[in-house]
């Protein structure tokens, strides 16, 4: 491989976009679940930077670059959701008290589980904001005493669990009302679960889920410090 490229900014770039799109070429084709661009994506640039024995800081070099996307694309989400606002004011008591439920019960089973399994309160309190978006779920864990690399690891765990296998799911609790459907995954795995899930499942999906983000976002921020009190 050209070193000079390699060394470029490019390079991260490149490899990134390429390795996406063979994912999303290899979903269209195949239709697996399982089979998700994003973690596809992610296996390809491994598996090259390992081959061809680049370190990640070299392929970072360009690579970073895309992270100044992630900001306007979650912004964007707002349009499906501003194109079904009617939808939103007719639901909207239903809409609040389901998100604050899921909020509450994610809480109440992640500190449920991890007392079951003895793990220490530091970690407990580095996953509970797992849900929502990575810049929310690094502030509130770093606040509450928790690991930032723990949270980092469970949003993208979260995100990818969603966008594979959160319309199975629904679809095995024979859960088919488009706004409890969006509002579900856009609970569970913010802009990941939402993007390449609800969007793709329909307009009031994808505009339930940007919304769900949103006010996740916020009520993690109230509900997680008093959580984290009290353990």
């Amino acid at each position: 491989m050209n070193e000079i490229f390699v060394n470029s900014v490019f390079f991260g770039v490149t490899l990134t976009l390429a390795s996406y799109f063979l994912g999303v070429f290899i979903k269209e084709h195949f239709n697996v679940p399982v089979l998700n661009p994003m973690i596809m994506s992610v296996v390809f640039v491994i598996v090259l930077l390992i081959v061809t024995h680049t370190s990640y800081e070299t392929y970072n070099n360009g690579a970073k670059y895309i992270n100044d996307f992630l900001t306007p694309a979650t912004v964007c989400l707002a349009v499906p959701m501003y194109k079904q606002i009617e939808i939103l004011r007719k639901n909207m008591a239903a809409v609040i008290a389901g998100i604050l439920a899921g909020c509450i019960g994610h809480a109440a089973v992640v500190v449920g589980l991890g007392i079951a399994l003895a793990l220490d309160r530091t970690l407990i309190v580095s996953v509970l904001p797992k849900s929502v978006t990575t810049a929310i779920a690094m502030g509130v864990c770093e606040e509450s005493g928790g690991i930032v690399a723990v949270v980092i690891v469970g949003v993208t765990v979260a995100g990818n669990i969603g966008a594979i296998f959160g319309p199975a799911i629904l679809k095995a609790l024979k859960i088919n009302d488009p706004v409890a459907q969006g509002l579900a995954i856009g609970c569970c795995s913010h802009a990941l679960g939402t993007s390449t899930a609800a969007v793709p499942m329909g307009e009031i999906q994808g505009a339930m889920s940007s919304l769900a983000i949103v006010v996740t976002g916020i009520m993690t921020v109230v509900i997680v410090p008093i959580v984290a009190g009290m353990i």
